[in-house]
């Protein structure tokens, strides 16, 4: 445990060091919007957050949201192939509802029907700038924010106009073409950005896929108190899918898959419209409206399965879960002199029906194991639709007693509830009768800040719950007993600036403790049944430093060390009490040097190393990954209306899985990508 925390201890120790220096406050006036879905310093916001600038997303040129998530400290997203993640954020790496995504502040899906894949829908093209907060956000987000919430913020429209097209391909099979182009005239602003990416003929047999991603938005400042800003996105995903690789196939570098015809489609709309109306200087009220559509279909690998009584046979199946969905929120926010006091209180109603089902498929196999194809038959494995209704309010007050302190506490109450209509039989694999189910629950948070010349510290105390998903309660037989998951969490931490922002530091140091952790528990007649079951800890220290020696020269490192570990967990009559939970690796690090050339304006090179720790593969902690190390150089020049780059990504083609897992059927490796030489140009046609 003590060996875990070296480096953070060390991180913080040179922290404190530093304190005693002379101070700046140069890095500290950064401004965030998701820690109270307003405008407001970092400094004044007591929660681990991270920041991803538009000059990072520039300079990175990032094909999919990994490359620049990670290098957030606290923060590891697990590159499944093909933009397809699993997260981890104070949590293993995981396909579990504990994380939430937002757009502009709006949860991209509705709570219940969480898909871990869900970054796949955005527009990089359209993106700003990206938040990310550490541990549970949820008395103004709610349920899902509880390892971490991430906020893609859109790009405005520009004063003037402004547009640019760029197009990019690797040595892998990828290609991709971005474009963006918005103006001001008057009092409207507009602005569209957009891409289309393909793949084919990736290092992995069938592996190929497109996506198109368009956003739309318009600003309109009506006065210096009325702005009205609409935005509209629409994502269009398809990707082969390929699966992961067993033990034999990784181990030999064997890249052949037994899949032909499993895929995973997308398609997403999401509509906002937001007033914001400054009623004075201390008083505001936003009004927003949003239309969420999303269809995520299905023919997919994992749910292939072999037949018992044919060799040349298996079962598998076709299926789409999808939702409509209406969404208001409400907030205003009022200041007083009396303290610096600001209250921020809120409410919102979340409508969204949604639907599933499942139709059973007959595989064919070859005597060599192969699947080739499939026969659609009539048989449903499931039909079902959902109603969700989430109806919530929020307060979150703040007062600043004394000079450099300011104190905050906030509560918000959910009310879910689940209209559940199943269309099948009891005898089918989904023979759940129609049910009704409600949850609810409120959860606190509080805080402080303190700053002092250049230097500010932070705690809080948060809760945060998960309501079970629509597929933990209904994808059964009947309905089982779950009861939210719910944590608790504690954490304190600080940061830095010191000589006008050459030096900038900040950590943290946290404990979450979870309780009725769901799970999917094997019966005695082999069926299996969601079950809550366990205690879980999770603790860690997260901490950066970025050093500007020059303007040449910027040199930044993040890591975090941390420990999951089952307080009390007993599945399938096996005690995993105190064994630590699989995938979850002690040790996160992401480093980037960067240099400028003061001799040569427009070029840049940098050289960032990934560092992922080594980790149990199951809970039984039978079998370890070793983690792994990869380098990635990246090269641009910009010249007048024309930038030129290359991305040279695991520059040393380090053979590596991105995830590996050990269950009852063997061991699954998800290959990270060899060596991808990527070369873009970029052509700002308005500037």
């Amino acid at each position: 445990m003590f060996r875990s925390y070296k480096y953070g201890l060390v991180a913080v120790l040179v922290s404190h060091v530093m304190c005693c220096l002379a101070q700046d406050t140069t890095q500290l006036d950064l401004m965030v919007v998701t820690a109270s879905r307003t405008a407001q310093k970092r400094t004044e916001a007591p929660i681990a957050i991270g920041i991803i600038n538009s000059k990072t997303i520039a300079d990175t040129k990032a094909n999919q949201l990994d490359q620049l998530l990670n290098k957030v400290s606290g923060v590891f997203m697990v590159d499944l192939g093909n933009e397809q993640h699993e997260m981890s954020i104070r949590q293993p790496m995981s396909t579990a509802s504990v994380f939430l995504y937002l757009e502009d502040g709006i949860p991209i899906r509705t709570t219940g029907v969480y898909n871990h894949n869900a970054l796949l829908e955005m527009n990089s093209a359209a993106t700003r700038q990206i938040e990310v907060i550490r541990g549970p956000a949820s008395s103004l987000y709610g349920a899902e924010a509880i390892g971490g919430a991430v906020n893609v913020i859109t790009q405005a429209p520009p004063a003037d106009w402004k547009g640019y097209v760029s197009v990019q391909g690797n040595n892998n099979g990828y290609r991709r073409a971005d474009a963006q182009v918005g103006t001001t005239a008057g009092k409207w602003g507009f602005i569209a950005s957009g891409y289309y990416a393909n793949r084919t003929n990736g290092p992995i047999q069938y592996s190929d896929f497109h996506k198109t991603a368009i956003t739309l938005r318009s600003d309109l400042h009506a006065n210096d108190k009325l702005t009205w800003t609409n935005t509209l996105t629409y994502i269009n995903y398809y990707s082969d899918m390929y699966g992961s690789l067993d033990s034999a196939h990784f181990a030999r570098h064997n890249y052949n898959t037994p899949y032909s015809f499993t895929y995973r489609k997308v398609e997403a709309w999401r509509a906002k419209s937001q007033l914001v109306y400054r009623w004075a200087q201390a008083a505001e009220t936003q009004l927003a409206f949003a239309y969420r559509s999303n269809s995520v279909g299905q023919n997919p690998s994992y749910f292939i399965s072999n037949s018992r009584s044919n060799p040349l046979l298996a079962n598998g199946q076709i299926n789409d879960n999808s939702f409509h969905s209406w969404l208001a929120v409400l907030q205003h926010q009022q200041r007083w002199r009396w303290l610096g006091s600001r209250l921020i209180a809120g409410l919102s109603t979340d409508i969204s029906p949604s639907s599933y089902y499942a139709r059973y498929i007959r595989i064919q196999r070859d005597d060599k194991g192969n699947y080739g194809s499939y026969t659609p038959t009539d048989s449903l494995l499931s039909n079902y639709s959902t109603g969700i209704t989430n109806a919530a309010s929020y307060l979150n007050y703040e007062m600043s007693p004394l000079k450099g302190l300011k104190l905050v506490a906030a509560v918000r109450y959910d009310f879910f509830h689940y209209n559940f209509r199943n269309f099948l039989p009891p005898s089918a694999s989904t023979g759940s009768s129609n049910t009704r189910n409600d949850f609810n629950r409120v959860t606190p948070k509080v805080g402080a800040t303190y700053n002092i010349r250049g230097v500010g510290f932070y705690t809080n105390y948060s809760q945060g719950y998960v309501p079970p998903q629509v597929t933990d309660l209904y994808n059964g037989v009947k309905v089982p007993y779950l009861k939210p998951q719910t944590f608790f969490n504690y954490e304190a931490g600080g940061w830095l600036s010191l000589w006008q922002g050459l030096v900038y530091a900040d950590w943290s140091v946290y404990r979450l403790d979870g309780t009725n952790q769901i799970i999917s528990v094997r019966q005695n007649d082999g069926t299996f049944i969601n079950q809550n079951s366990g205690k879980t800890k999770h603790t860690g220290v997260e901490y950066g430093l970025t050093l500007r020696p020059s303007e040449e020269w910027t040199f930044r490192v993040s890591g975090t060390n941390a420990d999951h570990v089952f307080v009390v967990q007993y599945e399938n009559g096996q005690d995993y009490s105190g064994r630590q939970m699989a995938a979850a690796p002690h040790f996160i690090g992401n480093s980037e040097l960067t240099w400028r050339p003061s001799f040569l304006k427009g070029f840049r090179l940098g050289v960032e190393w990934q560092h992922l720790g080594k980790y149990w593969m199951d809970d039984a902690n039978t079998r370890q990954y070793g983690g792994f190390d990869i380098v990635n150089f990246r090269t641009g020049y910009q010249m007048g209306a024309f930038e030129i780059w290359v991305n040279a990504l695991n520059a040393f083609n380090k053979y590596y899985a991105a995830l590996a897992t050990k269950s009852v059927y063997g061991y699954s490796y998800n290959l990270g990508d060899p060596r991808e030489v990527t070369v873009g140009l970029l052509w700002h046609f308005l500037k």
